[in-house]
């Protein structure tokens, strides 16, 4: 394995808080409603909880999306094609990111994320398995756009995002990832950047919503260890015996939303700020949109890409989709 020491992006201040977590969480708590982006879940507790999510038996996407990346090897060999550098927006799966890198003959492999202990962890265990492979964590906020290392500068770029995170984000801020992927892959001489991107698709509401409750109590846990992280890491003195998980569909919008529900009058202090919430006031903490066909092909040309392929599981219920970046013009 050839693995640089990562670049580390994350601006924290002089006790090493993350001045961005900060920010976003007191702007947050002292909104109505109150909500907190679902970005902030992924400390090192948060991402270890989430794969274990991915394990539960109601939780079809990370299935069904394996499904796609191990039956489809040989299409994204022939539309892909070997020596690109793959940059991966998130740490790697021990599952679903080697079935993409066998399939593909990379170059390189430069996983971006934002929590650095988990994507060293990862990484290693990403170049474990394929000596030789040279692999550039990069420790950084892949929501906005990212300075890659100089050792793939040269290379022609595909950038994976799998998982379906998109849709923790309202179409607003979709479009802006997409457009800073665009940016962070940029423009390569004789081979446009490309992305290879998974997207839910619209369903069953009751399939829905118990994917995101799961009888193990496995996605409270993620959801709960918010409020813990805040505590830790902020100053906080929430009372999470006063927090309760729920996941509810939306139709409306089209999406789950994961809530923290206030089960009696609590208050409490981030920072230094005082905050107070009433029983059944919400913290909405995540998103998961999911798509049609048509709306995810509308998201990605919103954000700068177009569509070339796109694969589905045997039971439809989740997509994958190749894009290729596409030229800015002024004009339709």
């Amino acid at each position: 394995m050839t693995t640089d020491t990562g670049i580390a992006l994350v601006e924290r201040d002089e006790k090493g808080v993350d001045k961005a977590f900060r920010k976003d969480v007191l702007a947050g708590l002292g909104q109505a409603p109150k909500a907190i982006p679902a970005r902030w879940f992924y400390d090192e507790e948060g991402s270890r909880l989430f794969e274990r999510i991915t394990q539960v038996g109601e939780y079809y996407p990370t299935r069904a999306e394996t499904e796609i990346l191990g039956s489809r090897g040989g299409d994204f060999a022939e539309l892909i094609g070997p020596g690109r550098a793959v940059v991966e927006f998130g740490s790697g799966s021990s599952v679903k990111t080697p079935l993409l890198l066998e399939a593909i003959d990379p170059a390189a492999y430069v996983p971006l994320d934002i929590s650095g202990d988990f994507l060293r962890e990862s990484a290693a265990a990403l170049g474990a398995k394929f000596p030789g492979l040279p692999v550039h964590p990069v420790e950084a906020d892949f929501m906005r756009r990212v300075s890659l290392p100089d050792a793939v500068a040269a290379l022609p770029k595909l950038g994976f995002f799998p998982g379906s995170t998109i849709g923790n984000m309202v179409p607003r801020t979709a479009v802006d990832l997409l457009r800073s992927m665009r940016a962070t892959l940029g423009a390569d001489e004789g081979a446009s950047p490309l992305l290879l991107i998974g997207m839910d698709l619209v369903k069953d509401s009751g399939v829905l919503e118990s994917a995101y409750d799961d009888a193990e109590g496995v996605t409270a846990a993620f959801n709960m260890n918010l409020l813990t992280r805040i505590n830790r890491e902020l100053a906080g003195t929430i009372p999470a015996d006063a927090f309760a998980h729920e996941a509810r569909w939306n139709d409306d919008l089209a999406r789950i939303e994961m809530h923290l529900v206030a089960t009696r009058d609590v208050a409490f202090e981030v920072s230094g700020e005082r905050f107070t919430m009433q029983r059944g006031e919400t913290i909405h903490t995540e998103n998961s949109h999911k798509f049609t066909p048509r709306t995810a092909s509308l998201l990605l040309l919103a954000g700068g890409w177009t569509p070339l392929e796109r694969w589905t599981d045997a039971k439809d219920q989740f997509s994958v989709l190749l894009a290729r970046a596409t030229d800015q013009r002024e004009a339709p």
